[in-house]
């Protein structure tokens, strides 16, 4: 998982998840860091965070509001050839002046934006 926000904080991980490793720092090309209620990623640039090792995912999806569709979680190419999952903030819900383009729901234009342009997350170090 490549984190950018609460999840990059040691404390906070640990309140969240029993079992977890909070890798190495990150950073993710293509997307960009940008803030409203909560922090969420839009197309361009590039955003530091960490890679964030659990399989709870379930307490992840349930912190991001992934059900009630405040956040989606996406998988993002890493540069040593594996996959991280990421989550990405609806704009229009959490208050930031940005757009994902395309056409349907928030979470197919996300997903769209993805498969046509290079997203990779490269390991720092």
């Amino acid at each position: 998982m490549f984190v950018y926000g609460t999840l990059t904080d040691p404390e906070r991980v640990a309140e969240l998840l029993d079992r977890y490793d909070l890798g190495p720092a990150a950073t993710l090309h293509g997307l960009h860091r940008t803030e409203g209620r909560y922090p969420t990623l839009v197309p361009g640039g590039k955003c530091e965070g960490r890679l964030l090792e659990t399989h709870e995912i379930d307490r992840l999806d349930a912190y991001e509001g992934v059900d009630s569709g405040l956040y989606t979680r996406v998988s993002i190419p890493v540069s040593d050839g594996t996959n991280a999952d990421c989550y990405v903030g609806d704009p229009d819900r959490l208050d930031v002046d940005a757009e994902w383009p395309g056409t349907g729901s928030f979470a197919e234009r996300v997903r769209s934006y993805l498969a046509a342009h290079e997203v990779e997350i490269g390991h720092k170090g």
